[in-house]
Order: C-alpha cells, then sequence, then structure tokens
C-alpha cells in the first residue's frame, strides 16, 4: 500500500478528528464538546483534587490517548527526539494562560471548530478572535519575536509526560480512592473508557505523524501562504459538519447553545490570547500535547502550565457559564493578553539589541 503524501495525512488526521469528536458525543461526551482540550483539563484537575468541584472531576481517556498515541507514533518512526530548556517560566504562563482564554470562551481552538460545525453562530466571535491573535503573532515572529532556542537534552527527560500518562491511565483504570470521580454534570457525560482511549491513541499517532496543530495551520498560512495544516482544519471541520447533520446534532444559531455564551466581544478577546499565546510556544493546547509525548520537554512545561491553568479556571471562578464571562475572567483574560504582548516586545528587543 502506497503511504499518504504529507498533504493527504494531514487531511486524514482532520477527517478523523473532527468525525472522531463527534461520534464521541454521541457514545456520551458532552454535547459540542466530543474533543476540548481545555474542558478535558479542567476534569483531570478536579480528578486529581486539584479543585473540588467533584461534577467536573474525571480522568479524560482522550487526553491519554493524544500523550500516548503521539509517543508511540514517534517511536515508531525514530522521530523521538528530546529537546527543551527554551524559557522554561515563560512557557509554562503562557499555558496558563491559554487555558484562561479557552474558559472564558468556554472551549478550545477544537471545541471551537466543532461549536461551529454543530450550528453554534456564537463561535464566530471566537474564530475572528482566534484568526486575530494568530495573525498578530505571525507579525510579532516577522519582526524577530521568537522564544530561545532548544537543546538535546539526556533521553530520560522526555520519557516523563508519557510515564505520567500511563500512570493516569492507571489511576483510570484501578480509581484508587485518591481520584476524585464525579457523577453529576460533565464529569459524567462519557463515552466508554475504552472506546476514549482507542479514539485518542488513532488521533494522537496521526498527529504526530501530519503536525496537524489548529493555530498552527492558520500561522502557516499568514507567515508563509502554506495550506497543508490548514486544509488539514477545514477537513476536521467539515467532517465534524457532516457527522453532526447526519446524526441530528446540528442546530443552526445563536441562542440555546450547549456550553456557550453570548458575549461576543470578551469570545473574541479570550480567542485572541489563546491564538497570541500559542503562536508564540509553538502549538495550540491540542498540539503541546502531542509535541511533549513526541519528547518535547518544553511543551511538557506548557502542559504543566495548562494543568494549573484549569485548576485555577475553576476554582477561581474565571470560567464562563451560559450566562456569560465572570469578571475574574475578563480581568485574567486581560492579564493575560498584557503578558503575551510583553513577553513578545521582550524578545524582539532582545533580538535587535544583538
Amino acid at each position: 500500500m502506497a503511504r499518504l503524501k504529507f498533504p493527504d495525512l494531514a487531511v486524514t488526521t482532520g477527517i478523523v478528528l473532527g468525525a472522531g469528536a463527534v461520534i464521541l458525543t454521541l457514545l456520551g461526551n458532552p454535547t459540542n464538546s466530543g474533543i476540548c482540550i481545555s474542558c478535558f483539563l479542567e476534569n483531570l484537575a478536579g480528578s486529581l483534587q486539584m479543585h473540588n468541584v467533584t461534577r467536573m472531576s474525571y480522568i479524560r481517556p482522550e487526553l491519554i490517548g493524544f500523550l500516548l498515541g503521539s509517543f508511540l507514533m514517534a517511536k515508531k518512526m525514530r522521530r523521538f527526539r528530546v529537546t527543551g530548556g527554551s524559557s522554561p517560566v515563560i512557557r509554562f504562563l503562557l499555558g496558563f494562560f491559554m487555558i484562561v482564554g479557552c474558559g472564558v470562551f468556554i472551549g478550545c481552538p477544537i471545541k471551537m471548530i466543532l461549536r461551529l460545525a454543530a450550528g453554534d453562530l456564537t463561535a464566530i466571535a471566537a474564530v475572528l478572535g482566534l484568526m486575530f491573535g494568530i495573525w498578530l503573532g505571525s507579525r510579532y515572529i516577522r519582526a524577530g519575536s521568537v522564544l530561545d532556542r532548544d537543546r538535546e537534552l539526556p533521553q530520560i527527560n522526555g520519557y516523563i509526560l508519557p510515564g505520567i500518562g500511563l500512570l493516569l491511565l492507571l489511576f483510570a483504570l484501578l480509581q484508587p480512592g485518591f481520584i476524585q470521580q464525579g457523577a453529576t454534570g460533565p464529569a459524567a457525560q462519557h463515552a466508554p473508557l475504552l472506546v476514549s482511549l482507542a479514539v485518542g491513541l488513532l488521533i494522537g499517532a496521526l498527529s504526530q505523524r501530519s503536525g496537524l496543530c489548529i493555530t498552527g495551520g492558520l500561522r502557516n498560512f499568514f507567515l508563509f501562504r502554506e495550506k497543508t495544516l490548514l486544509m488539514g482544519i477545514i477537513a476536521a471541520f467539515g467532517s465534524a459538519l457532516l457527522v453532526s447533520l447526519v446524526s441530528g446534532q446540528f442546530n443552526l444559531g445563536f441562542y440555546d447553545q450547549p456550553g456557550a455564551h453570548s458575549d461576543n466581544l470578551w469570545s473574541f478577546l479570550a480567542m485572541v490570547l489563546v491564538g497570541l499565546a500559542a503562536v508564540i510556544v509553538d502549538g495550540c493546547p491540542f498540539r503541546q500535547l502531542v509535541k511533549a509525548g513526541q519528547g518535547d520537554v518544553d511543551a511538557g512545561l506548557t502542559c504543566f502550565g495548562m494543568l494549573t491553568g484549569a485548576a485555577f479556571v475553576v476554582s477561581w471562578q474565571l470560567r464562563s457559564t451560559s450566562a456569560g464571562p465572570e469578571f475574574n475572567g475578563k480581568i485574567a483574560t486581560l492579564a493575560g493578553l498584557i503578558f503575551c504582548l510583553t513577553v513578545v516586545l521582550a524578545y524582539r528587543r532582545k533580538i535587535i539589541d544583538r
């Protein structure tokens, strides 16, 4: 059998991502949230008792699958390369603020696509915000604003995140007493564990090979007019739309949408934050998990920042509700935007001074 070419692989990954996410909702995951990295991290943080909202506490097998699928594919294809050491504290904080932005919008870039594919027109403001944030970040990249170069690290560093993934899988299977498991709310809405894990493994493996990234595809288009990853994003939207229509989950409109609010200004600003932060750290929340699985220690640090952000989003009430964004969330979003702009300006000056 002939191997898929890179553009074909990106499209294939997008199709599996979009269709797989909607199928997971049919099997029990929350509506329009078949795959949502920020929501899943909030659930994971609760299961580890990093916040005390039981109804949002569940170890999402999809997260484990993304991480381990990437790891296994990278090892199989001999692409497991352990690197790191680039601005660790900044990456941690950018991961934190990415999840803050996702929480204010109520969803990561993947969920944004799924919401739009299911007819949720409130996601349009988020799409525009994400595009603007990525465009802004791309402008700074052109001006020379990039974080420090990474370097080769001892191999043991690259096995830590996959090892944590295996440990979480054991926790999910064995349910030890210190793991919190909600019986109502989002925690009780999940597809069968092994199905979720299998879908996550497949998507993680394909994404490692194709490099699919929601923000990366748009960034590459803005910087180089390169459309390979962009076609994967379009394929994800198209497959999610098709499965939503066929399954009867499509509901076109601005109102009465699940897991959404109608404050377009803060949806826009929140996703500006996500897009800008993702460009700085080279990847959306989903891509950070995939990169961590293939040995990128910097991405692993960003993931720890994302998990910490997920815990604080819930415990500090930064997350929006269907009634709209919270005051704390608005302040955190503005703080994140200020931090991102400070970082890119500082690194731009650093390069110019050289």
